[in-house]
């Protein structure tokens, strides 16, 4: 979810193999309810198609971002290929897939960024979680805090009796989220809020920065300044008289998972952290390793991830050095002049001065890559950090997890928490879970629209008695 891009070039394979082409063309007239992955980050999408005198329209809603309707441009339907592009943010959005049956899926580029989108007719899309039952066992209270100039806004939920109240802070995963950590209607913050609170645990979780109602911006920050925003909520917990400060911890996934611990660090006011799909390899290491996984996952050959590997670490060796951009940009240039040559007529004529807009997408690809963000995480070795604090850790990863691996990160990180000397730590691996701790099939982020949006059996049990016997202790 979603600081962690996945960077492997201008173009990826589609997701989706021709291997059951219809005989004829259908139309893809209505609504198709699905995702937009890159990296961890996901967000859902609904796209419209409209088939009209005119041609044929469509237009995509973007709940995260507070986008609905909005009209997407050089829309089109050719021999089973569906492509459309959105001009936003740092440069063009550009759709390329295919449509299987009831199914379009393909890569998706912008600014540099690859990744993949995936929809479904809405008929088809999984059924949408349920809410917690209500009455609310407990008080729900809307609450802002500050960083220095920035202010953050979120929920607290408060057990009914027992104050002052043990706590949690929960802290969301990469890209901009808001505090429910939302994604195609599931609300996993809410929902462990909701399971904690029900049992004596109060919880705040927050909007990220640029999110709702907190300020400032996540493309601006670096995973340091993350972990500031926590201890601003510690701090904000610690002096409310109906929460105990000696019992303060911290719930962080994906990138989250690396920003508690870097909080603990700065801090002795963390009691304990639960690390839900938290990486202890550098970011360099992690953005490769997914991007390969999730390429594979999606039908794409050895040569292709070869590609694209070579491609991530010329770029990296730019973000650190500050040279070799030059040679970077001929090489999109090359990867966009192919991809253009390889279109169908009805999409190339759509771009009528190729030129202008090869190097438009060149200078907005480049400039995204040298995000403050992106040059910290990089080199940011979690394991370091980990070797250092002796706060009681529950670690979690899911067995089908292509975006945090386990089998990538769970050695390092029980390495160095056993170099550290670490007293108190547990790690665990659920089985069938994918990177959000749903039942998954192959864990590919291509299938968050169509799973059932419900945590796999263990999973909240699980922390909520770890976090009772720490705290009761």
């Amino acid at each position: 979810m979603n600081k962690l891009f996945w960077i492997v070039g201008a173009m990826v394979a589609n997701t989706i193999a021709a291997a059951t082409i219809l005989p004829q063309q259908q139309s893809i007239d209505g609504a198709w309810n699905g995702s937009l992955t890159i990296g961890p980050q996901t967000l859902r999408i609904t796209v419209r198609f409209t088939t009209s005198e005119t041609g044929l329209r469509a237009t995509i809603d973007i709940p995260q971002q507070g986008a609905t309707g909005v009209q997407l441009q050089n829309v089109s339907y050719d021999d089973s290929r569906v492509y459309m592009e959105l001009p936003a943010g740092p440069g063009l959005a550009v759709f390329d897939g295919r449509q299987v049956g009831d199914s379009i899926g393909g890569a998706f580029t912008q600014a540099g960024l690859g990744g993949t989108f995936f929809l479904k007719r809405s008929s088809q899309a999984a059924a949408m979680p349920k809410e917690p039952p209500e009455p609310l066992p407990y008080a729900e209270e809307e609450v802002t805090f500050h960083n220095a100039d920035i202010t953050l806004a979120g929920t607290l939920t408060l057990p009914e009796s027992g104050a002052p109240h043990p706590a949690v802070v929960m802290i969301t995963g990469s890209g901009p989220q808001n505090r429910d950590e939302e994604l195609f209607g599931f609300k996993p913050f809410h929902l462990i809020a909701d399971h904690l609170t029900r049992n004596g645990i109060a919880v705040l979780r927050f909007d990220d920065r640029g999110v709702g109602g907190s300020t400032g911006s996540v493309s601006e920050a670096t995973t340091e300044d993350f972990a500031r925003d926590v201890l601003a909520a510690v701090d904000f917990l610690k002096n409310r008289s109906d929460i105990d400060p000696e019992r303060i911890g911290l719930i962080g996934h994906s990138e989250g998972g690396i920003v508690a611990p870097l909080a603990s660090s700065m801090s002795d006011d963390v009691a304990f952290m639960v690390l839900m799909a938290g990486t202890s390899v550098s970011g360099a290491e992690i953005l490769i390793e997914q991007g390969a996984l999730i390429m594979r996952a999606s039908g794409a050959t050895e040569a292709d991830m070869e590609q694209q590997i070579a491609f991530q670490k010329r770029t990296f060796e730019a973000i650190r050095s500050g040279d070799g951009w030059d040679e970077l940009a001929a090489d999109l240039e090359t990867r966009l002049r192919e991809s253009i040559a390889e279109m169908p007529d009805s999409q190339r004529n759509a771009i009528t001065d190729v030129d202008a807009y090869i190097d438009a997408q060149i200078q907005a690809q480049l400039t995204a890559l040298q995000t403050p963000w992106l040059r910290y995480f990089l080199d940011y070795d979690p394991a370091v950090t980990l070797r250092t604090i002796d706060t009681p850790i529950l670690a979690l990863f899911g067995e089908l997890d292509l975006q945090v691996p386990p089998a990538q990160n769970r050695g390092p990180l029980e390495q160095a928490l056993r170099d550290g000397n670490h007293p108190d730590y547990t790690v665990r691996v659920l089985p069938r879970a994918n990177h959000l701790f749903i039942t998954a099939t192959t864990g590919s982020p291509t299938e968050y629209a169509t799973l059932e949006k419900v945590f796999v059996p263990e999973f909240l049990p699980l922390i909520t008695e770890w976090i009772l016997e720490r705290v009761s202790r």
